[in-house]
């Protein structure tokens, strides 16, 4: 999101796509110019490739974009300092700022670059006039931007990516002059047809200074006198406001926050920076669902573009408002959730896998069960060595002691004590190896060496999921035994 207005003029170079390698459409089109300006020569080196020296960096600067989102703005502050602010011209600043803050989120944004619901032509002429008051460049080249953005998120061709620092991201990118032959392409076919987006760009200089400095200055100055606070306050300072608040959609929406969606990329969602951004602080749902006309799902989270658009569409303003089906919605936050648990799963300790556990004839089990400081103990199966935990035992030393040698099968499972499944994870913490004859068990470990057809529920990490209560030693009914007696 820049200041530029020269910079939405720089043709690309013919690009094959690599969709075009492959033999289809990769979706996009040369980027054609609306207005004359500087041609790029993908012949010659652009300064952006030479290192930066005492002797060129001024030609490194984008001396337009610096001047709207540096120097103006630092003017601003000056004369704040020798400008007395009037209540009328605070409480209008603060309007005009959620007004044209609004012309970004719900039109530039919402409506134009991602399309995410129809307005009325009065909507969209407000949402032009008012997106211009914030400096911000036109329709057609923000919208532009921002698509290559979504396309090649935390890419070289991303246009502000966070992967080359915050401050790259929400401000050195515009700041600083950019290759055009690193950036990626985008479709932007239907603002080439929208007469309104058209008009913004072709006049944009005449219509941004109406906007942003004639139209504050005349409000103030023709409503309560105060011609030079309307300038100073609700003009430069108020745009100096709604650009950082922008800004901040770049890049503390890609640093700050959860992403309850997706983790691949950089996109986060934090209530912060949803406060400051008019309700775009939801960026890694966006990012998921770009073409939602919402950015907070929730009731409780503050999204006031949102609301702005749902008022509009009850008086006819607004129409067709796209969402995404709340089952696909469901879907990509499962998703996340158990990318999460699988990542803390393979933190945690399971016990050494059943089928790298030696198969041991119960006599060898029998006969090893007391020696070598072992206390081997048979459950469903499989041999634990417990001689860790007797002294641990909440039961007492006694119980656990008297079924080392044995199968202890039902005594773990009710017949003396219904375990918990704490108990049952903590168990298989202590494996030792099979039981030749162990039923399932062996079975189980028998057909995976032999890459039977026997299947078990793996993570993403490949680790095997046992659900609670569904640990190898946990038998629903118990079996009949002396011991259990």
């Amino acid at each position: 999101m820049s200041a530029s207005t020269s910079s939405a003029d720089i043709p690309k170079a013919t690009a094959t796509a690599a969709g075009n390698a492959a033999g289809f459409s990769d979706g996009t089109t040369d980027y054609k110019p609306m207005r004359s300006g500087a041609k790029y020569d993908p012949t010659k080196v652009h300064i952006s490739e030479l290192p930066m020296t005492w002797s060129n960096w001024y030609k490194q600067v984008n001396w337009l974009n610096t001047t709207f989102v540096v120097f103006l703005p630092i003017s601003g502050f000056i004369a704040a300092y020798f400008v007395p602010l009037q209540l009328y011209t605070a409480i209008f600043a603060v309007v005009y700022y959620f007004n044209t803050g609004l012309g970004i989120t719900a039109g530039y944004h919402r409506l134009w670059a991602h399309s995410a619901y129809k307005a009325a032509w009065p909507l969209k002429l407000y949402l032009a006039l008012v997106g211009a008051g914030s400096v911000e460049g036109s329709i057609r080249w923000w919208s532009k931007e921002h698509r290559i953005h979504h396309r090649y998120t935390d890419t070289v061709k991303d246009p502000y990516s966070v992967r080359k620092g915050f401050w790259y991201s929400h401000l050195g990118w515009m700041v600083f002059k950019q290759n055009p032959k690193n950036k990626g392409r985008t479709d932007i076919t239907d603002l080439n047809e929208d007469a309104i987006v058209v008009f913004q760009h072709r006049h944009y200089i005449k219509v941004v200074l109406t906007m942003a400095l004639i139209f504050p200055t005349l409000v103030c100055g023709l409503g309560w006198n105060d011609w030079v606070g309307g300038l100073v306050y609700a003009g430069i300072l108020r745009i100096c406001f709604v650009q950082q608040a922008t800004f901040c959609v770049n890049s503390l929406a890609h640093w700050l926050g959860d992403q309850p969606f997706d983790d691949r990329h950089s996109p986060r969602d934090h209530f912060i920076t949803a406060l400051v951004t008019l309700g775009e602080g939801y960026h890694n749902f966006h990012h998921q669902f770009p073409s939602d006309f919402r950015n907070a799902i929730d009731w409780y989270q503050y999204d006031p573009t949102k609301w702005a658009i749902i008022a509009w569409s009850w008086v006819g303003l607004a129409y067709d408002l796209k969402q995404f089906r709340s089952n696909e919605i469901e879907k990509g936050r499962i998703q996340q959730l158990q990318k999460k648990i699988d990542k803390k799963r393979s933190t945690l300790d399971w016990g050494t896998p059943i089928e790298q556990l030696p198969v041991i004839s119960w006599d060898d089990f029998v006969e090893t069960a007391k020696t070598d400081g072992k206390a081997l103990v048979a459950i469903a199966g499989v041999i634990h060595n417990v001689a860790d935990f007797i002294k641990e035992h909440p039961g007492g030393k006694a119980l656990i002691s008297s079924a080392i040698g044995k199968d202890a099968t039902a005594v773990f499972n009710g017949g003396v004590y219904d375990h918990s499944n704490a108990a049952h994870n903590l168990l298989s913490t202590m494996r030792y190896g099979v039981l030749h004859g162990g039923c399932e068990v062996e079975i189980w470990k028998r057909s995976q060496s032999e890459k039977g057809d026997v299947h078990s529920v793996n993570d993403t990490s490949g680790q095997r999921i046992v659900r609670a209560d569904a640990q190898v030693t946990r038998v629903n009914q118990p079996a009949a035994s002396a011991d259990a007696a």
